[in-house]
């Protein structure tokens, strides 16, 4: 006899997981599907490992500057094995912690393959055998993985997804890394940092081409400080594989050049992870391979929804969660809002980190707005010159008219944290004057975030 749930969620990421527990929370009888690890991408080979990299990465770049803080350092050495472990052991022990919030809130494990064979009901199929499982709603969250061109496809030896580049087996001399999104520019941060002589190819016309254009420019100015080549507007075309070389063709200023290397990055988008999930039978609408959905992740389907990457950008971890949560609510009769895109924040953990929400002063301006920008650099900050990290900036564009929060952008040493007071202030629609009347704390680099609002009605006081 098959299984029965209220709610069954294929695909056990920082979307599914999350879910999956607060249904349960809500006593609904639920259940998740997993093929591979428990936390996913994300936990297992994404957002967790990454950091923990990067932050050896940074540790190591500190470590070579310990002159500059009166500190005295000896032969300055890695070992890349080690680093790797730790950013394993960090994995890991979150995928277990996954494992315990789900055993906490009662969801039932299933570890296999699902795909849906009429609507309703699932397929399952384990290492025992094939189970069927049968669900009033089910909830589809199986992600994305790295989109592979014809020619570039990843070998482990020579080429690399982001999996490859998680686990090396050897440190690159000279590292090639196609597309300079957020996966691809923290990976060229950190092998960089490492010593790796590197070059980021980018198709647009500058690095990290989402951010304020301002940013992006500030950001490359300091890639280009640390050793890196930057070719933007930029494509390559071919690459060769011979012995221990890549020579990758690169049509750059109307030719195309050549340059040989030992190792090549592609990160050049992601692909949903819809095969195998039955479908088209059903009548799943598809976009290049991403799941169509409305405001509130419904299918059109009855009782089916999508989540996270499979259902679309912004491809971030915690709009996947966001995303559970609201099904999950939905889903148990409560009443939901629509997740806004522009309130979603975007990070990225290169160094200098970059963070921002909203719009571009661009796209802004492209909206209609007239715009009242405000800009602050770090080097006008006490806490972060004396961290001795002054290169940086922090902006804010607000609509003239309202005084509304358009959008925020910041580059420089923890704006991945500092972005979530700006975040908040636009979930909660405060106007520039909520921000004026807030008090910083000093000395924090917080304060910059209130002296960009200031600057943008000309009352900055520190600059």
């Amino acid at each position: 006899m098959a299984q029965q749930f209220d709610v069954v969620v294929i695909g056990a990421g920082p979307g599914g997981y999350v879910c999956a527990i607060r249904a349960a929370q809500l006593g609904l009888k639920a259940a998740v599907i997993e093929r591979e690890n428990l936390g996913g991408i994300c936990l297992n080979w994404g957002c967790i490992p990454t950091k923990a990299l990067l932050r050896s990465a940074e540790v190591f770049h500190l470590m070579g500057r310990a002159k500059d803080y009166g500190l005295k350092a000896g032969d300055l050495g890695f070992d890349l094995d080690a680093v790797v472990q730790r950013s394993r052991g960090v994995a890991k022990q979150l995928s277990g912690g996954v494992g315990h919030l789900l055993k906490k809130n009662k969801v039932t494990v299933v570890m296999g393959k699902a795909s849906l064979t009429a609507p309703g009901k699932l397929s399952v199929t384990t290492d025992k055998g094939v189970d069927e499982i049968t669900a009033r709603h089910i909830v589809l969250a199986t992600g994305a993985r790295a989109r592979e061109l014809p020619g570039f496809e990843a070998d482990g030896d020579l080429v690399w997804t982001y999996r490859h580049a998680l686990v090396p087996k050897r440190m690159p001399k000279k590292l090639l890394v196609i597309g300079s999104g957020a996966i691809g520019i923290e990976f060229a941060s950190f092998f960089n940092t490492l010593g790796a002589d590197t070059t980021v190819v980018e198709v647009m016309d500058r690095v990290l081409p989402v951010e304020d254009a301002e940013i992006s420019a500030f950001a490359k100015k300091q890639f280009v400080k640390q050793g890196m080549t930057i070719m933007e507007n930029s494509t390559v075309k071919q690459l060769d594989r011979k012995g221990k070389t890549v020579t990758a063709h690169i049509e750059t200023g109307g030719k195309t050049v050549t340059h040989d290397f030992d190792t090549v990055i592609s990160a050049v988008g992601i692909v949903g992870n819809v095969e195998g999930l039955g479908l088209e039978a059903l009548g799943v609408k598809l976009d290049r391979s991403h799941v169509v959905t409305d405001e509130y992740c419904r299918t059109g389907i009855d009782g089916l929804y999508a989540i996270g990457d499979l259902a679309g950008a912004p491809w971030l971890a915690h709009k996947a969660s966001h995303e559970g949560v609201m099904v999950a609510e939905l889903i148990a009769g409560k009443k939901v809002h629509p997740i806004k895109a522009a309130n979603i924040p975007g990070c990225t953990y290169c160094q200098p980190q970059v963070a921002s929400v909203g719009l571009t002063e661009a796209k802004a301006k492209e909206a209609g707005h007239e715009v009242k920008v405000g800009r602050f650099p770090f080097v006008g900050n006490g806490k972060a010159i004396a961290l001795g990290e002054p290169e940086g900036m922090v902006k804010t564009v607000f609509d003239a008219k309202t005084g509304e929060l358009l959008g925020a952008h910041m580059v420089g040493a923890e704006v991945t944290e500092l972005i979530q007071g700006y975040v908040i202030g636009k979930t909660a629609e405060l106007t520039e004057e909520d921000f004026m009347h807030t008090v910083f704390a000093h000395p924090t680099l917080s304060e910059m975030m209130h002296e960009s609002v200031l600057d943008a009605y000309g009352k900055a006081i520190h600059f």
